[in-house]
């Protein structure tokens, strides 16, 4: 559980690279989730929330763009 909490902030701090507002929202989105799931102790219950762990980070990872304005019409 550790490891992916950790790989989750990894993957946030590079997709998120230089955007304040979105480097601090996924990271209380990632604690919140966390914390709230702390007390779970189904086995199956915690094996399905680390499978949804796991897939989130893949989409960062993957689907997330971070566009920058270079111009008025560009980006």
């Amino acid at each position: 559980v550790l490891k992916l909490f950790k790989l989750l902030h990894r993957t946030r701090k590079e997709v998120f690279k230089n955007d304040t507002r979105g480097l601090e929202a996924a990271r209380q989105k990632i604690n919140e989730e966390f914390r709230n799931n702390q007390d779970e102790t189904s086995e199956e219950k915690i094996n399905e929330l680390l499978k949804i762990a796991s897939d989130v980070e893949v989409i960062l990872r993957t689907s997330v763009i971070q566009a920058v304005h270079t111009d008025s019409d560009k980006i």
